[in-house]
């Protein structure tokens, strides 16, 4: 099928959204009769499906952020980046005092797929079409300035494609290469809405292909999250240093899967000079009574391993002249 031809449009005339409002009933008056065809992805930004969600509240985003914060990722001077309880990285976990009245925020909604899910199924059984639609919030990049729109939600729709294994022009194997359709779709119709422009729906078309059938919503951009970690940037570099020299257990997950035991003789040699080597059992020793030990446990910790017990009768002790370290067990 081609997708030569992708087109976004952002209707004009959106009243202000409050708790209650019938998101699918505004969408199609701003509309009008027969524009929706099959296929269409209808875009919605969060904030809407927010205020009519009842997701205004009281107060600063400082105020709301520790409730909305399943863990700190980063801090830099009064910025804030955390994961969400949707497992979503955000600044300010998405909290948000544009366009609402002064002293209130605007949270998250609580279920994004959800949301999105019976938006969908109001549109297509006011319209008898097979829709997808998508839930957007706007997010930052590492490594690159500015922001773009992202799916928080969505239903009946691909949310990425996988085209590992398949063969691109010149024959050659693609490995890893898995476009995330949704946020792209959600790029695209964050163009035609604007920032500024008043217009918090879209209607993307041309990409039919990627929209389920009527009866089947489809994994949710929930799809789209990597799990607890996964990610090679589970935190920011300064708030690594300092979960790791801290050394608590509830923050090792986000520093992913122990390092193997070659990776582990590496960096033990590289962090304090001393000689590692991999036993038998497949556990890393080294000599003790040289370099850090505040180093070393530090280095454990970040690389996903910790000491065996030391030796406790003076037998063993005496015997016993060398460090152990072993992965941690998930």
């Amino acid at each position: 099928m081609s997708h030569g031809l992708v087109s976004a449009m952002a209707p004009d005339g959106a009243p202000e959204i409050v708790e209650g409002t019938d998101l699918a009933g505004v969408l199609l008056e701003l509309l009008g009769p027969d524009h929706l065809q099959d296929g269409d992805v209808v875009v919605i930004t969060s904030k809407v499906v927010s205020k009519a969600e009842g997701r205004v509240v009281p107060g600063s985003r400082e105020e709301h952020l520790p409730d909305a914060t399943a863990r700190v990722v980063a801090r830099r001077g009064p910025t804030t980046i955390v994961r969400t309880h949707h497992g979503l990285t955000l600044a300010a976990a998405g909290i948000d005092n544009s366009n609402v009245e002064r002293g209130a925020s605007v949270l998250l909604p609580l279920d994004p797929d959800a949301s999105a899910r019976r938006i969908r199924a109001d549109l297509q059984e006011r319209t008898g079409l097979v829709l997808g639609v998508v839930v957007t919030d706007t997010a930052g990049r590492a490594w690159r300035e500015g922001q773009t729109d992202i799916a928080i939600g969505a239903a009946g729709l691909l949310v990425a494609q996988d085209f590992a294994g398949q063969l691109d022009g010149h024959g050659n194997e693609l490995a890893v290469t898995a476009p995330a359709v949704a946020d792209e779709i959600a790029g695209l119709a964050e163009l035609a809405q604007g920032k500024l422009g008043g217009r918090p729906f879209a209607v993307v078309r041309g990409r039919a292909d990627l929209v389920l059938d009527p009866a089947a919503d489809g994994p949710g951009a929930g799809a789209l999250v990597r799990a607890e970690g996964g990610d090679l940037f589970g935190f920011g570099a300064r708030e690594a240093v300092l979960r790791a020299v801290r050394g608590q257990p509830g923050d090792r997950a986000p520093f992913g899967a122990p390092m193997s035991a070659a990776e582990l003789c590496v960096a033990v040699r590289d962090s304090t000079g001393l000689d590692a080597v991999i036993t038998g059992d497949g556990a890393v020793s080294c000599a003790a009574g040289t370099g850090s030990d505040v180093v070393l446990d530090v280095l454990l910790f970040a690389c996903g391993w910790e000491r065996e017990p030391s030796p406790t009768t003076p037998h063993e002790r005496a015997l016993d002249t060398d460090l152990r370290f072993r992965p941690v067990s998930p």
